[in-house]
């Protein structure tokens, strides 16, 4: 049953002000780290047609993973009241189908969606809200230590189910992410994580698709760059380790711009480029290596039906 709207409660721990300084600091540098990806108008709705069923599938596979395995997650947990964390939570369509086999299961359930982008984050809280679910969303930088130690758990802090889904993990060096994360969960606690098994033919033809270039282009074109002002490369990158392999992209522009971002002259000449996140893809084995490098017990794993995407369930 729907209930009315409520406020939303967010924890503001990254500020618009700081994201703002930071995105003129990172242009400086000529990168664009993930978090920037989720922050414009324009990239939030690029990213909410990215994620519907079509050419791009990746949003779909994991999807489909967290239904697939959703009783199973629900059933490791030890009985009582649950808290569900989910790292870089996005609109938070996923998480709500473990949000509702909760409540199903007659548990006390809160909610936790940590992201750095507002509108997003938002879109997460009000979803689950509407579900009568306690929310409590959390502004922030994952990869910020400072902001992943305030998400340790209390004393009073009931058993918790912590989330990094959508391959996630892989926009970061994921072994140093996993330990980062160690210190979030306690024993009887649960991590779901899961990520995109590497296919070279596939994974380009998946990127390369029209509504994902739109999605990678959305950062530069919300500061006044158009796409017939350079070309948006994908290519290999050396990989981290073996089994894990990176697909990097970068803007490279044939044509020098004279651009003002907030405020601030922004001059990016001809043949300069604007490096953008990577994203990781694995081996099987190399994924299940890296979890329990990280600190973890894999006790289930799900595989999507064309094996591309690997789930996992562990303590």
């Amino acid at each position: 049953m729907r209930r009315e709207a409520s406020p939303l409660r967010i924890e503001v721990l990254l500020s618009e002000t700081t994201i703002a300084e930071e995105f003129l600091q990172a242009l400086a540098q000529r990168f664009l780290p993930e978090r920037f990806f989720y922050w414009f108008p324009l990239s939030v709705r690029a990213w909410l047609r990215l994620c519907q069923d079509g050419p791009y599938r990746n949003f779909i596979r994991s999807d489909m993973l967290v239904r697939t395995g959703v009783d199973e997650i629900v059933r490791s947990l030890p009985p009582g009241p649950v808290e569900v964390v989910s790292l870089g939570a996005g609109q938070g369509t996923k998480d709500l189908h473990l949000l509702k086999a909760l409540v199903g299961d007659r548990r006390a359930v809160s909610y936790r969606p940590v992201d750095a982008g507002q509108t997003l984050l938002e879109m997460a809280c009000a979803n689950a809200q509407e579900e009568g679910i306690r929310t409590t969303g959390v502004k922030a930088d994952i990869a910020n230590p400072t902001h992943l130690e305030s998400l340790r758990p209390r004393r009073d802090t009931p058993a918790r189910l912590v989330l990094l889904l959508g391959n996630t993990l892989g926009g970061f060096d994921p072994p140093a992410m996993l330990r980062a994360l160690r210190p979030l969960l306690r024993q009887g606690d649960r991590l779901v994580v899961d990520g995109e098994l590497h296919n070279d033919l596939d994974t380009r033809a998946g990127y390369e698709n029209p509504f994902n270039r739109a999605f990678a282009f959305a950062p530069l074109q919300s500061i006044g760059i158009r796409e017939t002002d350079g070309v948006l490369v994908f290519e290999p990158l050396p990989d981290l380790s073996p089994g894990l392999h990176r697909l990097g992209k970068y803007f490279r522009a044939e044509v020098d711009l004279d651009l003002r971002v907030a405020g601030e002259a922004f001059a990016l000449k001809a043949g300069e480029r604007i490096v953008m996140n990577h994203s990781g893809k694995y081996e099987r084995a190399a994924f299940l290596n890296i979890i329990a490098d990280g600190g973890f017990e894999a006790t289930a794993q799900w595989s999507s039906e064309d094996s591309r995407f690997l789930m996992v369930l562990a303590r």
